[in-house]
């Protein structure tokens, strides 16, 4: 989680005092309070409100949940001449997507200018991933002449004084000698050319998601107007990080600009502070929230968190990016009741816990293993598709995939073996030898609960002993017959069908060596992966 510090003067002078009442509204209204002393004050902020992460963010929402604030508004002015970007067809594969905006009539004090890049620095590391997602550039608009053009060149023609440099690099040298490059250069690996914004006197203004230059891309106190661009790879999330920048340096006196944004194939225009609507069911609030809450009441309560309903109608703020589902409405509709209203109740009911029989088994086959030296694992039930497919040689079929993923982890895993590998592949430089398992949940057609174990440096051999050990400490007896068909990630001539009461529960084999070059493991590797359906059925 995030942190942000404010002045405590400039809080008391726009906001109220801050005295026991008032912290704890703002412990209240999900952002606790980590310090405070006479003169600063820092809150903690959730990563699903990354709209806060700037002191005048957290101040406009604040005050509508104080009540002090009845609407909020911002007008977007058309763009003027020349309030242009050009997207090169170039950047297809490299950064595809960016979105504009200018600001003007900005006051810059030394306040502000740490404000902003606090902000920006912050939508950095959490909304974009560290980068990975999106990158934000911001510059003095004097400095450069528009129309802009958003490309990709070889880095050896990439030319300029990179920001807090003194010497000119280019895109190679600014990667291996500045400390930015060195710190994100893993974000261009193995890219064949860098993207770049060039102005129109063919100044570069950055090599995202690296650095902005700086001749072009440094924000002092003189500078007045700004450009601002976010560049990555999610159109959608790019706007909503936009609509955060340009409505919070609205909050600080700014006026908004849109800008035209050319694509080969389609225009848009940039920042779009278009409401968006969500149907809310009145029943489905007090259900969940166990209130009897009248609908003009709702409508108080969204007010206060920012909202307006009509209707049954909610119109959601643009830079509230965190609002997917009706049930993060009634979420809102809750922290603007109050938590400390809640009443709690105790269920009129009366039931005896115990362990499933499940669990029982799981419990039971986790100690055997762990006495034999085995570390228990346990990863995500979603996982990224390149990892699932393409680096176990499988071909991309029979998955369920979700939608709208805010990261890479896009479909249900269909096997535990992969998430060992990598489990394995992430441990590369820690001591051999490295004996891992995991029991949990893989997803195909139905649900089922599976077992994997993965030895390394191990062989054949190794894995069947543990195999058949495991059998016998569960007075189960298994049969091993040569397969009709293997796996394409294991070793021919080196696996085997593993039957219980005449149904296959899975392979074991030796990991093919194409296989381990994919995950980087420089072992051997053997694996065996099983259903445990019929094994829980047949015991007690």
């Amino acid at each position: 989680m995030a942190t942000i510090s404010f002045n405590k003067k400039i809080f008391e002078k726009e906001i109220g005092r801050l005295d026991e009442k008032m912290q704890d509204k703002i412990a209240l209204f999900g952002t606790p309070i980590e310090r405070i002393d006479n003169n600063e004050v820092e809150i903690e902020v959730y990563p699903n409100r990354p709209d806060l992460l700037s002191y005048y963010g957290f101040k406009r929402s604040f005050l509508h949940f104080l009540g002090k604030r009845d609407k909020t508004e911002y007008k977007i002015f058309n763009p003027e001449k020349d309030y242009k970007i050009y997207v090169d067809e170039s950047l297809k594969d490299i950064r595809p997507y960016t979105v504009c905006s200018i600001v003007k009539n900005l006051h810059f004090t030394d306040e502000l200018i740490k404000e902003v890049i606090d902000m920006q620095e912050k939508l950095h590391l959490t909304l974009g991933r560290n980068r990975k997602k999106f990158a934000i550039g911001i510059y003095p608009l004097e400095k450069i002449k528009l129309p802009i053009t958003f490309k990709a060149l070889e880095p050896d023609k990439i030319k300029f004084i990179p920001l807090d440099s003194e010497r000119e690099m280019n895109g190679f040298q600014i990667l291996q000698r500045h400390p930015k490059g060195r710190e994100y250069s893993h974000l261009l690996a193995g890219k064949e050319k860098f993207p770049i914004f060039v102005d129109s006197n063919n100044q570069i203004l950055s090599m995202p998601p690296i650095i902005n230059s700086q001749l072009t891309g440094k924000v002092d106190e003189k500078t007045k107007d700004i450009f601002i661009e976010c560049s990555g790879f999610d159109l959608e999330l790019l706007k909503k990080c936009l609509n955060i920048l340009v409505s919070n340096l609205t909050e600080s006196g700014g006026k908004v600009y849109s800008m035209e944004v050319i694509y080969e194939k389609e225009k848009i225009m940039t920042p779009d502070f278009k409401k968006e609507k969500m149907k809310i069911n009145l029943k489905n609030v007090n259900s969940l929230l166990g209130l009897n809450l009248k609908e003009e009441e709702i409508k108080i309560l969204l007010k206060k968190m920012g909202h307006s309903y009509e209707n049954k109608i909610v119109e959601i703020s643009p830079w509230r990016i965190d609002i997917l589902h009706e049930v993060d409405l009634i979420e809102d509709i809750a922290i603007a009741y109050g938590y400390e209203n809640f009443i709690p109740e105790v269920p009129k009911i009366s039931t005896i816990g115990g362990e499933s029989k499940t669990s029982r088994i799981k419990k039971k086959i986790s100690e055997i293993l762990t006495g034999l030296n085995l570390i228990e694992t346990s990863n995500y039930h979603l996982t990224i598709k390149r990892d699932q497919f393409k680096k176990m040689s499988l071909e991309e079929k029979d998955f369920i995939e979700i939608e709208n993923s805010k990261t890479d982890y896009t479909i249900l895993r269909k096997d535990l073996s992969h998430y060992l590998l990598k489990v394995l592949s992430e441990n590369s430089d820690s001591e051999y030898p490295q004996k891992i398992f995991e029991i949990g949940k893989i997803f195909e057609k139905e649900e089922k609960e599976n077992l994997a174990v993965a030895l390394s440096p191990s062989n054949f051999t190794e894995a069947r002993q543990i195999l058949e050990y495991l059998f016998r400490m569960l007075n189960l007896k298994i049969e091993i017959k040569e397969p009709k068909e293997i796996k394409p990630y294991f070793i021919e001539g080196r696996v085997i069908d593993i039957f219980f009461n005449n149904t296959l529960l899975g392979q074991l084999g030796e990991v093919h060596p194409k296989n381990l070059n994919n995950w980087k493991i420089k072992m051997p590797v053997s694996l065996f992966e099983i259903s445990l359906r019929e094994v829980i059925d047949s015991l007690e």
